[in-house]
Formats: C-alpha cells, structure tokens, sequence
C-alpha cells in the first residue's frame, strides 16, 4: 500500500504543476486575501482531486468509457462556471494588504468559501475527471482495491502539498505585487474566461461532430 500511496503522491504533485484553474485562484486568493484562505482553495482542489481518483479506481471509470457523450457535457458545464467565475474577478477590486483581510477569530467562513471553490473548479473540470477517472481507472484496474485507494489518498496529499507550495510564493511575493493587483486581476479573469471559452468550444465541437 505504501507503495502506491506513494505512486499517487507524486502523480498529484506533478499533475498540479502545470497551471490551471486552481493554481490561478490559489494565487490570487493569497494575493487578495490571505495564505489560510489561499490554502483553503487547495485544500478543496486536493480532496475533489482525490474524489476523482477514488471514484476512477472504485466504479466511475469504466462507466464512463462506454458513455463518450459523458465529458463533452461536463466540458460545456465547465465553460459556464469558468467564464463567470472571470467575470466575477474582471469586476472585483483588488484587496488593499494595508487595510487587513485576515478573518476575525471564531470566523471559519473564509475556510469553506474557499475549500467550496477548490472543490468547484475541480470538480467542474472535465480535463481533471477523464484523468483521474478514466485513466486511472484503467490504470489500477489489475490492483486490489486496497492498492487503489492507497494511490487515491496519495493524490489527494500530493496536490495539496503542490497547491499549498504555490500559496505560500504567492503570498511570499505579496507586496511585490501590490502595485499590480489591478493588472493581476485581469489577467486572472481574462485565463479563467478563456479557459472557460475554450472548454465550451470543445464540447460545441464534439457535438458538431456527430
């Protein structure tokens, strides 16, 4: 089991790397929040990465497979969901650090705000389910299942560790960044919308296709 717990972290890492969704509103929830918010979208990215997994090992993946109708919806549901959530960051206003944005104590509400956007951006991400669902499934279909749920919770370790990684630089890099918080936000909005465009694209094409 350790072996594959260890598969799986390491693959949850690397996966995270390249930037996507996640990282983008990591980024810049530490910059226009604070680290434990920041780390909060990680969090939920993680555990939505690790569902995935779970659910590619256990039953989803084969499913999936025989239904190819299945991930072009789910690119479509993705657009939607990325293009607003751009908009809703084009026309925010970035967060002043001198004015204070940490949380009040007793107040855990920017801990699931944040863990529930994680969780959204993965779990609305089409690229993220055929993955961890259909290629891991297949993957790990001759491993016990034992095995398999190891490589799940590896994952789901190894992305939080990559998303907390890339909260931290970025709040490191906080003040540096202050003088282009309205630029940062722009940039964040405009990937999140084309993103979204190109998924939707994607399942347009598929249907077109037909």
């Amino acid at each position: 089991m350790l072996k594959y717990f260890t598969i799986g972290a390491f693959g949850g890492a690397i996966t995270g790397v390249p930037i996507g969704p996640v990282n983008v509103a990591v980024i810049d929830t530490a910059h226009r929040h604070h680290l434990k918010r920041a780390i909060a979208v990680g969090l939920g990215g993680a555990t939505a990465d690790m569902l995935y997994a779970l659910l590619g090992v256990l039953w989803f993946g084969p499913w999936v497979q025989t239904r190819p109708h299945i991930p072009p919806i789910l690119y479509g549901v993705s657009g939607i969901v990325l293009v607003i959530y751009g908009l809703t960051i084009l026309r925010s206003k970035p967060v002043n650090p001198n004015t204070g944005t940490e949380d009040k104590d007793g107040q855990q509400s920017y801990f699931w705000s944040g863990f529930g956007l994680g969780m959204a951006l993965i779990l609305f991400n089409p690229s993220v389910m055929v993955f961890w669902v259909v290629f891991l499934g297949s993957q790990m279909a001759d491993v016990d299942q034992a095995g398999g749920i190891a490589a799940a919770v590896g994952i789901g370790v190894g992305s939080f560790a990559w998303f907390t990684f890339v909260a931290w630089l970025a709040h490191r890099g906080k003040q540096f960044l202050e003088k282009k918080a309205l630029l940062i936000n722009r940039m964040v909005g405009l990937f999140l919308m084309g993103f979204g465009v190109y998924s939707m694209g994607k399942a347009v094409h598929y249907w077109l296709s037909l």
